[in-house]
Formats: C-alpha cells, sequence, structure tokens
C-alpha cells in the first residue's frame, strides 16, 4: 500500500521550484528539478539506496555543482519524472535522511538565484548618454570622446550588474547559512530584538537578525570580513551596538566571521559581543562551529557549497587583477582574459 505524501514534502517541493513573481519570476522544470534532486543524492550517497529515483539518461560529468554549466541542467531527460513521481522521490529520500528535504530547498534556492542572475546579465540594458553624459564633465578634453564615451557605458553597465549582484547574494547568503545553522533569517518588522535609544531604553523599532535561533535562544551577526574601509561609513556604531540590543532581549549574541584576517575593527566588534555576554567565531572556528550546528548532513552542503566560493575566491585577494578586454556585440558580451573568458548572450 502506497504511503500518502506528507503536507510539507509537497509544500517543500512547491516553493524549490518557483522563485519571485511577474516578470522577474523563474520557474524550474521537472527535467532541472530531476536534475537537482539527483545532485543531492549523489552529494549525501543515497543514488543507490532509493529505489524510487530513476536514474539520469544523461549524467554529468562531475559531481561538482560549481563545474557543470546551467545549460546541463536543462539538457532534457530520458524518461524524466513528471512532477507527482519527484515529489514521491523527495519523499523516500526525506526518509532516509531527516535534513534531506532542507538540503533539497537550499540547492534548489541557490539554482534558482544562479538563474535569474545569468538572466539579469543578459537582459541588463546598456546605459544611455541622458543617464551617463554629464559625467564625462569630470574628464572631457582630457582623453578621446569616443574613448570617454565606451568608459563611461562600461564602468556604468558593470556598476549595475554589480549592485544587483550583491542584491541577489543578500537575498540568498544569509537565509542559507540561518537555515543551516537551525535558524531563520528575521526581518526587522518581526524580530524580538529592538532598538535602544541612548538611555538604552527600547524603542520599539525592531532589528534584523541574520540569523535567530529560538530554541537556544541566540542571534547571529554574520561577516564575510571585518576591515577598517568595509565598517567606516558610520555604519560601525550599528554593528556595535547589535550585541547590546540583542543581549536585551534575553538573547546570546553571536558573531560568525568567515574571514579570519586581523583588524582594529574585528576587536573591537568582538570585544562588544564578550562584554554583552556573547560569543564569538573566526576563521576556522566558524566553519567548525557551523559544522557542527548544522549536523551532519547541512555540513556537508555547507562544505561543497558555501565553503568552496569564498575560500576559492580569497586566494586572488593579494593578486593584481589580470589584463582583460571587454567586447560588446548585439548578440553577446564577452570578458576574456589572458587563459579564459566569460561569453554573455545578450537579448535585445
Amino acid at each position: 500500500m502506497t504511503m500518502p505524501i506528507p503536507a510539507e514534502i509537497k509544500k517543500s517541493f512547491s516553493a524549490a521550484r518557483i522563485l519571485g513573481n511577474g516578470d522577474d519570476r523563474v520557474t524550474l522544470s521537472e527535467n532541472e528539478l530531476f536534475c537537482l534532486l539527483s545532485q543531492c543524492c549523489r552529494d549525501l550517497g543515497l543514488a543507490a539506496r532509493i529505489s524510487k529515483l530513476p536514474s539520469l539518461s544523461s549524467p554529468p560529468q562531475s559531481n561538482d555543482y560549481y563545474r557543470l554549466p546551467l545549460a546541463w541542467f536543462q539538457t532534457p531527460q530520458a524518461g524524466c519524472p513528471a512532477a507527482a513521481e519527484l515529489v514521491e522521490s523527495l519523499a523516500a529520500c526525506v526518509a532516509h535522511e531527516p535534513d534531506f528535504r532542507l538540503y533539497f530547498e537550499n540547492l534548489a534556492t541557490l539554482h534558482k538565484r544562479r538563474v535569474k542572475y545569468q538572466r539579469i546579465l543578459s537582459g541588463q540594458p546598456k546605459p544611455t548618454m541622458n543617464q551617463i553624459g554629464p559625467r564625462s564633465l569630470l574628464e572631457f578634453g582630457g582623453v578621446d570622446d569616443g574613448l570617454l564615451a565606451s568608459w563611461l557605458v562600461w564602468r556604468k553597465w558593470i556598476f549595475d550588474v554589480d549592485n544587483r549582484a550583491a542584491q541577489e547574494t543578500g537575498y540568498l547568503f544569509e537565509p542559507v547559512l540561518a537555515s543551516c545553522l537551525g535558524g531563520e533569517a528575521v526581518g526587522s518588522k518581526n524580530s524580538p530584538v529592538k532598538r535602544l535609544n541612548e538611555r538604552g531604553e527600547p524603542t520599539g523599532e525592531g532589528r534584523q537578525i541574520d540569523c535567530y535561533d529560538g530554541e537556544s535562544q541566540l542571534a547571529y551577526e554574520f561577516k564575510l570580513r571585518v576591515t577598517i574601509a568595509a565598517s567606516g561609513q558610520g555604519r560601525f556604531g550599528e554593528e556595535l551596538s547589535f550585541p547590546r540590543e540583542a543581549r536585551a532581549a534575553g538573547l546570546t549574541p553571536v558573531l560568525i566571521v568567515l574571514d579570519p584576517t586581523p583588524s582594529p575593527r574585528l576587536d573591537e566588534l568582538i570585544a562588544a559581543f564578550v562584554a554583552n555576554g556573547g560569543k564569538h567565531y573566526v576563521g576556522a572556528a566558524a566553519w567548525t562551529h557551523m559544522d557542527s550546528k548544522a549536523g551532519k548532513t547541512m555540513a556537508v552542503f555547507l562544505e561543497r557549497y558555501i565553503r568552496p566560493p569564498l575560500t576559492e575566491m580569497a586566494k586572488h585577494e593579494d593578486a593584481w587583477p589580470e589584463t582583460i578586454q571587454l567586447s560588446w556585440t548585439k548578440d553577446e558580451i564577452r570578458v576574456q582574459g589572458t587563459k579564459a573568458n566569460i561569453r554573455i548572450p545578450r537579448k535585445g
């Protein structure tokens, strides 16, 4: 007798499929979801143990998700199950490993954001001279007019897509880390942490929490890195006030800093957390803490999907940027490096 599929499994599958609304909406196909589900099973060593999960007809060349082009996930797999069968497969995986659902949700979230960002790159419009022409006043006459116009276009376009990258990463990074730690990102509207005035009295205004673990009464603050430059625009007072306000709310403030590069600001921030009964984990200690909180399954997710991009990019911290050539045609934008290139298909 076939057991009914739990409602939370159906809800999880539906949520994994869709991101956003309107023109920005990303909807994953059954084929993409099948490939993602199979990827999760490979990561966790479940593929051979789940009889309800069909095999891919075109296996990937790599088990490393980041080395697989987005186009591979869209390549039709012969015998791709229908949505109802995929939900059954997801339920079977969760029966073997309870945290599989969260693992699948997070990978689907990561994939949707990557798909969306490729759309942004392909569709971000070329700046107009009405927008950027006045900026030529600062350089006009000292350089060739045509070169100056191209320089204005390139730097504005790069600025725009970089802003979108920061925005999309923010929507992705903190909620994923929070879920791995067994908590959730909380916005200011529903936050248990309230801002305090100069007299230490609650103002009633809520404060956003990167990760709130209500069961353990922990309020996490995530930082990739703490430097003098990054915290020197009047925002550092905000960062220093968080542990005090979290403590006032009856929570233990916890600071997570992934990059261990020393700085006076980092020392000052750690001191503020310690003074308010908080904890801090920096560098290797941060990853160890997150692994211990995540549990066996979600620790795999951290190690496969969060840590590699950060650690690999950190290796280039002190290197001079390599020489690149930028070209823009009707069909694509091309970034040509010394050994490789990035090709961005363009729409319109």
